[in-house]
């Protein structure tokens, strides 16, 4: 569904609830609910929980613009795949750069990958109904990179859910998944925090202690 009118959220938990709502048709499931680090963990926990689904995450970062490191023009994914937005070199942004900051981007994600792995391995997405979480969207960049990345470890859908984003951007990002499911398509968009009353930063320890709280379901054994 699309509105043109902005939709404010209390905070990500707010908004996780009304997507799980909207999601509602993959309970019981077993879906693979994958959410970006680090602000989307709180809503995958609440949706995952919510669809009797696992929780997990996908791990892409964004390339942020020289001077700007909030505006995205491209993104890294956990292969070291770099996905740029068309506004890159509209900008003239120098592909070095790009390399460079790409780089520096890889290796926060070897970190949390390290950091993670001991507490909740990885899970498989193939076969999965795989629900990627966002808590909101700008560019699309690293969403857009997310989707990619998992739709070559053919799972058996993939849906993007996330609470808002400008529709230019949803435009962009609906060849990428099976679905999209989300709650507002505010136009103007100036930032995703100015459609949360709370968005505050979610810290490493919260995202360790939700994923050290959440195992996967376990596969009954073959006799």
């Amino acid at each position: 569904m699309m509105t043109t009118i902005p939709q404010h959220f209390a905070n990500r938990e707010a908004a996780a609830e009304l997507l799980a709502h909207r999601l509602a048709s993959y309970a019981g499931k077993h879906p693979l609910v994958l959410a970006i680090p680090r602000g989307a963990l709180p809503m995958g926990r609440i949706i995952a929980n919510t669809l009797h689904g696992d929780l997990d995450v996908v791990l892409v970062r964004k390339i942020g613009a020289p001077g700007n490191p909030e505006y995205a023009i491209g993104a890294v994914d956990e292969d070291g795949r770099i996905w740029t937005d068309p506004m890159a070199s509209r900008l003239g942004i120098d592909a070095q750069y790009i390399r460079d900051e790409a780089a520096r981007q890889l290796e926060v994600i070897k970190a949390r990958r390290t950091q993670y792995t001991p507490i909740h391995p990885a899970i498989d997405p193939q076969g999965r109904i795989v629900i990627v979480v966002d808590d909101g969207v700008a560019t699309g960049a690293t969403l857009g990179a997310a989707l990619r990345l998992l739709r070559q470890q053919r799972p058996a859908r993939l849906i993007a859910a996330f609470a808002v984003a400008p529709p230019d951007t949803i435009a962009q990002l609906r060849p990428l998944a099976d679905d999209l499911v989300y709650l507002a398509a505010p136009k103007p968009f100036y930032a995703v925090g100015e459609f949360f009353t709370d968005f505050r930063e979610v810290k490493d320890e919260e995202v360790l202690e939700i994923l050290r709280a959440t195992s996967p379901r376990q596969e009954p054994e073959q006799p």
